[in-house]
Order: C-alpha cells, then structure tokens, then sequence
C-alpha cells in the first residue's frame, strides 16, 4: 500500500515538474539560443507580473533578447509607469521588441517606447497619447433610496473624488492640473523616445488611434510587420539564427479576477486607456 502511495506521488510530482517546464518553454540547452516573450494583455492594473517576467529574463544569461508581446488598451498609470521604467532600465543589455497585435493603445503604447524596435501590423490600433480620470458620481441615485453620509475631514479636498457627491469647481480645476501633468509626462516620453519634436507630438496626441500602418507613417512606432517578423528581428539583433521561443508559466489568481476590476471602477485613479 505505502509502494502504491510513493508511485502516486512520484508521479503527481513529475506531472507538475514538466508542467513547470512546459510553461516555462523547456529551460535547458537551447541550440541556436532562447528568445524570451513577456505578453502584455488585457487593462493593465497591477505591473508586477509583467515586471518580474522582464527582469527574470532579463537576468537569465540563456537569454539573448525580449518580445513584448503587446494587446492591451493601456491601463492605470502608475502600473504603466512602472513598466516602462523596468524595460528602460534593461537598455542596451539586450535587445527588446515591442509587437503589437491587436490593440497596443495609451497605457499600452507608453510600454511600447523604451523598446530597441516597436513592430506593428498594418490594422494594429495604437496611439491613443493622452490621459483619463473617471469615477460614477451616485449622488442622485443615494437620494432615490434614502442614504446620506456623513463626512469628517481634515481639510477641504479630502474627500475629493468621491461618488456620493459632484466636484466643486475648485476641485475640478485641481484634478485637471493633475491629468493634464500627467498628460505632459506622457508627451515628453514620447517625444524623446521616437525622437519627434514635442510640437509634432502634441498635434496628435489628443487621444486619437492610429492604424499601425498611419503610426508608421508618423513615425510613433519602426517598423510594419506580425509576431513573426518581431521574431526575426529579435533573433538578428540577438544574432539567433533559429531562436527558441521561451514564455513565463501560466499565472490564475482567483482573488485578483474577483476583486481588482472592482477596485478600480469605484476608485479614482488616472489612466493611460483607450475607451
């Protein structure tokens, strides 16, 4: 009995080593050399996945280049930030490409500029330079029903943002001090990364999309091309000839799919997102 419980056991724990292999592309010798690919999908809320898949990478010497692999409409901007600052930071260590499929807007965009090279297709949606802070105001739903609340502060603007109440005027001068801040850092990243004037950049970034085929006509991103292309360029700049594809494990986190898209519907927070 305790033989038949070992053999279960061994086995459980071979399944989940290859399962552990498989999800991270078979790590080991890799004739011709390891491209390592970081996919950014979804709103971006939170940056520390991506992040520490980038870092990972970016320390693995088996390792010879990064694809962002890019389909997302942007995100908090904080998060975005933060991504941007890891990949910025890993310059001229080895060559990074962002790809873009569907959709790499605002937030998205913003990851994309520290990149070596940013690949587009033709039909990829991108652009969207800009920023955006919202929150539902309930105050005459609270009314309907009967709730009031009672609010204790230190100072006047303690509460503000709140749902259960309009901006005063004042207030809404102070949150479009903070987007339109925001808006410039926005800008001046952009600027200085595709190394297009500031004036140029500000005629289109008023949170408009581009095509990927106008954005390369603009110049906000290199070249047009699929994965496929990204690829080859990793692997020339890598100098791979026949590169091995290697991605992060599989993450689920139950507790993160219930509760961080509550969280940032109710709560104010500024955003690089295209709606």
């Amino acid at each position: 009995m305790q033989t038949k419980y070992i053999i279960i056991t061994a086995v459980i724990i071979a399944v989940i080593i290859v399962g552990l292999m498989m999800g991270y592309g078979m790590r080991g010798h890799v004739p011709g050399g390891s491209i390592g690919v970081v996919e950014i999908k979804g709103i971006i809320y939170s940056a520390k996945h991506i992040t520490g898949d980038i870092k990972n990478f970016a320390d693995d010497p088996s390792i010879k280049a990064i694809i962002l692999r890019i389909n997302s409409p942007g995100g908090v901007v904080a998060a975005s930030q933060e991504v941007y600052d890891v990949i910025a930071r890993q310059t001229g260590k080895k060559p990074i490409i962002a790809s873009m499929e569907s959709v790499a807007a605002s937030g998205a965009y913003y990851i994309a500029l520290p990149s070596d090279v940013i690949v587009a297709n033709p039909g990829t949606v991108t652009g969207s330079i800009g920023v955006i802070m919202e929150w539902p105001v309930l105050e005459k739903l609270l009314q309907k029903v009967g709730i009031e609340f009672e609010v204790i502060k230190s100072r006047e603007h303690k509460d503000i943002g709140s749902t259960h109440r309009r901006l005063t005027e004042r207030e809404r001068r102070l949150m479009q001090e903070v987007v339109t801040d925001v808006y410039d850092q926005f800008v001046t990243v952009t600027s200085e990364h595709r190394n297009i004037p500031m004036d140029s950049v500000l005629k289109y970034a008023d949170g408009r999309v581009f095509t990927g085929r106008q954005a390369k006509e603009l110049g906000f991103i290199d070249t047009l091309g699929s994965f496929e292309v990204a690829v080859d360029i990793a692997g020339d700049l890598a100098g791979i000839e026949k590169p091995h594809l290697i991605y992060p494990p599989k993450r689920l986190s139950l507790i993160d799919i219930l509760t961080t898209p509550m969280e940032h519907i109710t709560l104010p927070k500024l955003y690089f997102l295209w709606r």
